[in-house]
């Protein structure tokens, strides 16, 4: 994680809509595509730089930290 540019995590983001938050943080970080997805998505391990995934409750409220990955 520590050859990705800019902000990597975004805790203040827990707890707000989904679909703000994905907005904020590729405000904050322009080299990443955030996308919103039910927390109990399944996805795949792999790394990516460039993706940051917004884990939202049935509510659309982020429910975890989103991180870069």
């Amino acid at each position: 994680m520590s050859s990705c540019k800019g902000k990597k995590s975004w805790p203040e983001l827990v707890g707000i809509n989904g679909e703000a938050a994905a907005q904020i943080i590729m405000n904050e970080n322009s080299s990443v595509s955030a996308s919103t997805l039910p927390e109990d998505s399944v996805v795949t391990t792999d790394f990516r730089c460039d993706r940051v995934r917004v884990f939202v409750d049935k509510q659309d409220v982020v429910a975890r930290v989103p991180i870069i990955g």
